[in-house]
């Protein structure tokens, strides 16, 4: 059966041991580049080959179950070492091209690695927890106007006054979340900003004004816990995770 490399990290130390990674596969090191090893393992290319894969990944499930796999590896890796994790999914046609890979791109994840040593990365996700319609969400009545006695004319100022009132509460809640994030990147070697997560994957529909990543040293991480603390309050509310492997600071073109 013919056989590929899966491609979990890129690091300078082997560990003694490894949980298994996808599909309950033993992880294994490959040596190559100044002084850096792969985390990988052996997987059988008729489940991951490139047709086998498009299939499997419309699989969510399939998909969630190898993304904890993968990230189990990475974060073991990463607990011991510094750690450039790679992207989901990667396969190679066996040990070769990964060990090109390493002598080819050695200098990049060098950098990278010096880049994340003694650093960790933590998320930050803020929420709207007021209601974006006022204290009740009702309308507010309008004002008498000379043209109040007209059909629709006080609905239709009620309505105005509404649209007024959430667009600037809206403006008002994006701006504290631009206020939190340069908060918390100061206090941090590096920030980003991703996509806001939909409800069916954050669990919540609270508006999500914030989904931060911010690369943190070791020695500030209480310092910016307090920080995050801090910052939320006044309708909004701030959930702090981590540490993680620094996946937001680590993407590298790896073909």
């Amino acid at each position: 059966m013919p056989e590929g490399t899966y491609l979990y990290a890129v690091a300078r130390d082997v560990l003694s041991q490894c949980p298994d990674g996808v599909a309950d596969l033993p992880v294994r090191t490959i040596s190559g580049g100044p002084g850096l090893v792969a985390y990988v393992s052996t997987v059988p290319l008729d489940r991951f080959g490139e047709q086998p894969l498009r299939r499997s990944l419309e699989d969510m499930d399939w998909v969630a179950e190898t993304a904890r796999a993968h990230h189990r590896v990475v974060d073991a890796v990463a607990a011991a070492t510094a750690t450039a994790p790679v992207r989901l999914v990667t396969v190679y046609d066996g040990d070769g091209p990964v060990r090109d890979l390493l002598d080819r791109r050695g200098q990049d994840f060098l950098r990278v690695l010096d880049h994340v040593t003694g650093r960790r990365e933590w998320g930050v996700k803020a929420y709207a927890v007021a209601s974006a319609d006022g204290a009740d969400g009702q309308d507010e009545p309008a004002a008498a106007t000379p043209h109040a006695g007209r059909p629709g004319t006080a609905y239709l100022q009620r309505r105005r006054a509404n649209l007024r009132g959430r667009e600037q509460i809206r403006r008002q809640a994006l701006q504290r979340a631009d206020h939190i994030h340069r908060a918390l990147s100061a206090l941090s070697v590096a920030g980003c900003r991703h996509r806001a997560q939909d409800p069916s994957l954050s669990g919540r529909h609270d508006w999500m004004l914030l989904n931060g990543a911010y690369l943190v040293d070791d020695k500030r991480e209480d310092e910016f816990a307090e920080l995050a603390r801090d910052l939320g309050g006044d309708g909004v509310e701030l959930r702090v995770t981590g540490p993680w492997a620094p996946y937001s600071f680590t993407v590298m073109e790896t073909r």
